[in-house]
């Protein structure tokens, strides 16, 4: 991992936005200016190249209507939202989640955190990660289960 990099997003948020799948997209890109002072987008190069990130949120992320109560309850306990996270497909199974995770988690040392997945696969990884699954929420159609972390770093 001696190439990698991890760093704050500070311009051109569309270089991060453009490796998302065209939902997620669609979910961030339109509505990012409404959300740029209360986000943080982090991360993680390659040889100069965005391979991976998230979005660091301390107010509802957009699309968050189902979860807008909840999530202002951790919003008021001094939480932040991670969400949008992504490693590109050609990259993954090379710990690179783990590494975005452990240095945000350095860079952001005072934070805590909470996210939500509809992957119940991701739930080994975010347990081994330092996060704990709190509860399951419906959304439409389906589950997403909702997950806390302490940053110990």
């Amino acid at each position: 991992m001696e190439s990698l990099s991890f760093r704050q997003l500070n311009s051109e948020p569309q270089q991060f936005f453009d490796m998302l799948p065209s939902e997620w997209q669609k979910e961030i890109a339109p509505f990012w200016k409404d959300y740029e002072s209360v986000a943080k987008i982090y991360v993680i190069e390659e040889d100069d190249v965005i391979i991976g990130g998230g979005i660091m949120f301390s107010a509802c992320p957009p699309n968050f209507t189902y979860f807008e109560d909840e999530a202002n309850y951790w919003f008021s306990k001094d939480y932040l939202y991670l969400g949008f996270i992504w490693i590109a497909k050609h990259k993954r199974s090379n710990n690179l989640g783990s590494y975005w995770l452990s240095q945000l988690k350095k860079a952001e040392s005072h934070e805590k955190y909470f996210l939500l997945t509809e992957e119940n696969r991701l739930h080994q990884f975010y347990i081994k990660n330092g996060f704990t699954r709190i509860k399951s929420l419906k959304n439409e159609d389906h589950f997403e289960w909702l997950y806390l972390s302490e940053n110990q770093s």
